[in-house]
């Protein structure tokens, strides 16, 4: 089994569950994130509009899914074709392996318990 982290813009999230429940994928944690990166950020009119200000961190929207090995491939290679625009602020995809996954309520283990 692997986890799969999408951390992409926050605008991106409707298309990449769409995309998710193509793929099948049962569940998925969202998290509204901020960080910082390569990306630039556009200063930010503050007061009224005489003051600038450059955030230090860009807000994202971090997602993580737990899939069978089979389906990992095509899952990040169908996401990296939506979202990918050229930008360094279209995102980041980090894969972990997962050892092991149990569902509390069934008592299923590994595959079954995602």
């Amino acid at each position: 089994m692997k986890r799969i982290d999408l951390i992409i813009p926050q605008e991106r999230l409707h298309e990449v569950n769409d995309l998710l429940r193509k793929h099948q994928v049962g569940g998925l944690t969202v998290y509204d994130v901020k960080g910082r990166g390569r990306a630039k950020h556009e200063p930010i009119a503050i007061g009224r509009g005489v003051m600038r200000y450059i955030p230090e961190f860009g807000a994202r929207t971090k997602i993580e899914v737990i899939v069978s090995d089979l389906s990992s491939k095509s899952i990040i290679e169908d996401v990296l074709k939506l979202i990918s625009t050229g930008a360094a602020s279209d995102g980041k995809v980090f894969v972990y392996d997962v050892a092991e996954a149990y569902d509390i309520g069934s008592k299923e283990q590994g595959e079954q318990a995602i």
